[in-house]
């Protein structure tokens, strides 16, 4: 392996750097006139690229196009943002929370920042967590949510995927009766328990499967930067294989993803170029992935146009090896491949918006069940009185639902299904990352003729005012 020669710097002296030199932020709306201009300075760190792209993601923000440069110890970024309306970023407490956050060791984020549009940014926070990895098979959500009532626990929030036969989850969970965390460690155990014997009711000799409880913290890893960790180490890249013919050989029209890795021997880096179909969160996916391998981010370039995105990214590993193993490269294509895949949403999409209670979740999933769904996705969370979300599911086979079904299933749940989006070939690449958003119809459309919504838009819409707009669903 090549070693690149880096000067050792005491983690004391980049601490005392960071707070002589803080993250500069410029929010600039004047410049471009389709979209806002986020730029940072900052002292450069591992993983703050990654931070920089959570925060604007987690505000539901398009990222269409980004300039990135982190040599010399100094970092510095320019991200192009609008609203998911294409309109640019003008709400002062949108901006506020953007400035306090990327700044976030000058003082913390302020109350007033930290609650956007009437939520707060990282729900689930104060919860207990459960993780689990296991195989997947129809009706797993279910019989975990029925438990978790059976033992008291009430779900604030859930978030579900499924790639490569493999499932990943992460419940939060609030003690049902009295609220607030768990804490009692017999109690915390039976859960666990419980939860561990479900998951290994199906499984098979050998089979890799896990089960954890994460209580609150504050420096709790972001949701969905945990559940692309729990994928990978249930080792769900394995089973990738993007394009046969790598970037170089893909044919025009192509839209599957593609990852090419080429030296530039002179600087020391390896430049990895990533062309995909173009969704949300597309650049969190791959930062996120690019991050938690260790490799450094020193120069990047991504852009989109149309339906098609493009990654350019110039990078080292951490400890300031190359990848001159071609099974490294290799492992780092899949990887990059699987974060990519991981958001791919198959099936029909339910958008669902309930009063909240103890046990709703379970209830809607018991019926799925009984009704021969199987969910390939789940997004759910709490928001005061309200619990909204959106369901990804199939027949067991993994084929397309019947709507006639659907609208049995609608009807035994009691309405809680607000929406519902037929699945066309595109959609199950995620979409574009430019699509508008919308409040959901009263009635079954087309996903070409209605943008995609994503779980964030729906968090981040007025929820009072916009469930009084739902009316009943006609198929």
């Amino acid at each position: 392996m090549e070693v690149i020669y880096q000067p050792y710097i005491d983690p004391e002296y980049e601490c005392l750097i960071e707070r002589i030199y803080p993250p500069w932020v410029c929010i600039d709306n004047d410049t471009c006139k389709d979209c806002t201009l986020v730029k940072v300075d900052s002292a450069n760190k591992h993983g703050i690229l990654l931070e920089m792209v959570q925060v604007l993601t987690d505000l539901d923000l398009v990222i269409s196009k980004s300039y990135i440069s982190s040599d010399g110890g100094w970092f510095m970024d320019v991200f192009h943002v609008t609203d998911q309306l294409g309109n640019k970023v003008t709400d002062e407490s949108i901006i506020l929370y953007i400035q306090q956050a990327l700044c976030a060791r000058r003082g913390g984020i302020t109350k007033e920042a930290r609650t956007c549009l009437g939520k707060e940014v990282a729900p689930g926070v104060k919860d207990l967590a459960l993780e689990m990895t296991t195989k997947d098979r129809p009706g797993l959500m279910s019989e975990i949510s029925a438990v978790l009532v059976e033992l008291g626990c009430n779900i604030t929030a859930a978030v579900t995927w499924t790639h490569s036969s493999r499932t990943a989850s992460i419940f939060y969970v609030e003690d049902g009766l009295k609220g607030g965390p768990i804490m009692d460690p017999i109690r915390l155990s039976n859960v666990q328990e419980q939860l561990e014997n479900v998951i290994e009711a199906h499984h098979e000799k050998g089979e890799k499967r896990s089960v954890r409880l994460t209580t609150p913290a504050a420096g709790r890893t972001h949701t969905e930067r945990r559940l692309h960790q729990l994928m990978y180490g249930d080792d769900d890249y394995e089973m990738c294989r993007g394009c046969d013919g790598g970037d170089k050989g893909h044919k025009k029209g192509c839209d599957r993803t593609h990852v090419s890795i080429e030296s530039c021997k002179e600087k020391g880096y390896w430049i990895v170029n990533v062309r995909c179909r173009d969704r949300p969160k597309l650049l969190f996916d791959t930062v996120c992935a690019l991050t938690d391998l260790q490799y450094v981010v020193f120069h990047a370039l991504v852009s989109s146009r149309g339906t098609m995105a493009d990654q350019e990214y110039f990078v080292r590993h951490k400890d300031g090896y190359t990848l001159n193993a071609e099974s490294e490269r290799h492992k780092l294509t899949l990887c990059l491949v699987a974060a990519i895949e991981r958001r791919i949403s198959q099936g029909l999409r339910l958008d669902i918006c309930a009063k909240n209670r103890m046990g709703l979740l379970s209830d809607i999933t018991r019926v799925f069940r009984e009704s021969g769904l199987s969910i390939t996705r789940a997004e759910i969370g709490t928001y005061g009185e309200r619990a909204v979300g959106s369901i990804y599911v199939t027949d067991t086979s993994g084929h397309d639902v019947n709507l006639n079904l659907v609208e049995s299933v609608r009807k035994e749940v009691g309405g809680s299904v607000i929406a519902v989006h037929k699945p066309q070939t595109w959609a199950a690449h995620g979409g574009s990352s430019r699509t508008s958003r919308r409040v959901p119809n009263t009635r079954v459309e087309d996903e070409e003729d209605r943008p995609r919504l994503s779980f964030g838009s729906l968090v981040w819409s007025q929820l009072e005012r916009l469930s009084s707009s739902f009316g009943p669903i006609r198929l």
